[in-house]
């Protein structure tokens, strides 16, 4: 179990271990998890800076699964024309889409996390530490991802993501210039 109380107060936690795993591919760059926070969790990701190859694999693997529920059961995707696709997980409602990247940041470390955190808010990113949502933050890596999941296409995320995060890099650098002038 999780530990998580929201988690456990909710039910979700009901069936575990039962019920519940995580499938992916050799490489482990795609991987589709299931009956954890959301009924299904599908996720692309790799090192290096290669966001387009991460998107474009995980658009064909959604559409792969989509194709491959449909066929067994008949059913697709939870999806309302007002609110997007259905989660349990209510902050994903919307897309669903959490774009992010583990990015080094000692420059805003030092000049602290609560101005990062006001930063990112402006940017409309949210700032994790590298454990997950509630895993904290060591070092000076953080996760930077989209804040937002309702009222933005999948794209218009990862362009929020992309573009915040070169801007907090950019930042970061003068950051660290001006600290090693004090």
């Amino acid at each position: 179990m999780s530990g998580d109380p929201n988690l456990q107060v909710s039910g979700m936690e009901r069936d575990w271990p039962e019920g519940r795993g995580i499938f992916h591919n050799q490489e482990k760059t795609f991987l589709v998890w299931v009956n954890e926070e959301d009924q299904f969790r599908i996720i692309s990701m790799q090192k290096g800076g290669d966001v387009k190859g991460v998107f474009t694999r995980l658009v064909d693997g959604i559409n792969a699964v989509a194709k491959s529920v449909k066929e067994e059961s008949g059913k697709d995707f939870m999806l309302d024309e007002k609110y997007g696709y259905v989660h349990s997980c209510p902050t994903n409602l919307g897309t669903g889409m959490r774009a992010s990247v583990h990015i080094d940041l000692p420059g805003w470390t030092a000049h602290g996390v609560d101005k990062l955190k006001a930063r990112c808010e402006e940017l409309s990113l949210q700032p994790r530490g590298t454990r997950g949502e509630s895993g904290g933050q060591t070092g000076h890596t953080y996760d930077i991802s989209n804040k937002h999941r309702l009222g933005y296409s999948e794209v218009q995320l990862v362009q929020t993501m992309i573009d915040g995060v070169n801007t907090l890099y950019k930042e970061d650098l003068e950051l660290q210039e001006a600290q090693k002038k004090e």
